[in-house]
């Protein structure tokens, strides 16, 4: 199974992208999407597989909270 994080792009250097996912930043190719700074991208394993829009990433960000507060009950 694989999992991917949503997460905001906060800059762009060459073909690489400093990403926020909920206050932990990390660098992400950009090498399968066409993003800008501003947009969210949907991250698997280094790599952004998809852009989306704000609300998409917001909700599925919940998803991934309300499954890690189930995991510790």
């Amino acid at each position: 199974m694989c999992v991917a994080f949503p997460g905001k792009i906060l800059e762009i250097t060459g073909g690489r992208a400093r990403v926020d996912f909920a206050g932990t930043l990390a660098d992400v190719s950009l090498a399968m999407v066409d993003a800008r700074v501003g947009d969210y991208v949907l991250v698997h394993a280094g790599m952004a597989i998809q852009a989306m829009g704000a609300d998409e990433a917001e909700s599925l960000a919940d998803l991934f909270a309300e499954a890690e507060a189930a995991a510790h009950e």
